[in-house]
């Protein structure tokens, strides 16, 4: 369902689980016919877009117990929602028309071995020719889900 909840499991003042409801939203789509390892790789690959495009999204970083450091993380969720084709195109144009934060990943980049070439390879057709396999959005929660509205969350 496009209008999956996006909280986070926290811990209340008196100990007690509660949840954290966030003003944004990061869902990625991916189209569901991939291979598994396809799947992964574009999730991957779209969720470091909203790293690095949203620094905002990035939390604190990690240390353990014994004083070792860690990368920082998202500090909210990312749902992930399967689409065929026809659905990722339907989802990058609402996306768009909403001025939401869109990365994409189309087949082309399975070929190629390096950002130049993927940017090369998406520059090489049109929004409305753009063979999707994945896409990213992040934005107010509310525009997010009605961008995503309809679609089932990746089994």
């Amino acid at each position: 369902m496009g209008g999956a909840r996006a909280y986070k499991t926290v811990r209340t003042r008196g100990g007690r689980l509660g949840r954290m409801r966030f003003d944004t939203k990061i869902g990625i789509v991916v189209r569901g016919d991939l291979a598994v390892w396809q799947k992964l790789n574009v999730t991957a690959f779209l969720a470091s877009a909203v790293a690095g495009g949203a620094p905002e999204v990035i939390g604190e970083p990690y240390e353990d117990g014994s004083g070792t450091s860690y990368l920082p993380m998202f500090r909210q969720p990312v749902l992930v929602y399967a689409a065929d084709p026809a659905g990722l195109a339907g989802v990058r144009a609402r996306a768009v028309e909403r001025g939401l934060a869109v990365a994409v990943y189309i087949e082309e980049m399975f070929k190629t071995g390096n950002d130049v070439d993927n940017r090369a390879a998406v520059r090489a057709v049109t929004a409305e020719e753009m063979p999707l396999v994945g896409l990213a959005v992040y934005g107010p929660r509310n525009a997010v889900d009605k961008t995503l509205k309809g679609l089932p969350l990746h089994p």
